[in-house]
């Protein structure tokens, strides 16, 4: 059974940082593509992130790029969100979301990824 939990969330003033983990189960880790996304109450779900296979590529929505990186460690089974120059308006809960078929021209779309951690929170405090 394939698993993806998130950790690390938590409360944090503004301009301080986070690093979120997600702990991959049940899945070949590094045959699979990870995303992260986040949702705000009353918000879609939005892209936050990309990291190919390899770890070698990656992508950022414009709103958090050069605060936020992502990155993997396919020996661990677990990817990271590390967020710094953190805002208030990044509070969300935040998911990390595993495919093994997704394609980069597909990264910020959440329909294509199969599977989903059960999100962790994030706020910023200001």
């Amino acid at each position: 059974q394939v698993q993806l939990v998130e950790s690390g969330g938590g409360l944090v003033q503004a301009g301080g940082s986070l690093r979120l983990s997600c702990a991959a189960s049940g899945l070949s880790f590094s045959s699979y593509a990870m995303g992260w996304f986040r949702q705000a109450p009353g918000k879609e779900r939005e892209f936050v992130g990309y990291v190919s296979r390899s770890g070698g590529i990656t992508y950022y929505a414009d709103s958090v790029k050069g605060r936020f990186t992502i990155s993997r460690d396919n020996a661990k089974n677990t990817g990271y969100l590390q967020m710094s120059s953190l805002k208030p308006e990044d509070t969300a809960v935040y998911y990390c979301a595993a495919d093994n078929n997704i394609v980069a021209k597909y990264k910020s779309d959440a329909k294509k990824y199969d599977y989903w951690g059960q999100g962790t929170q994030v706020t910023v405090s200001s």
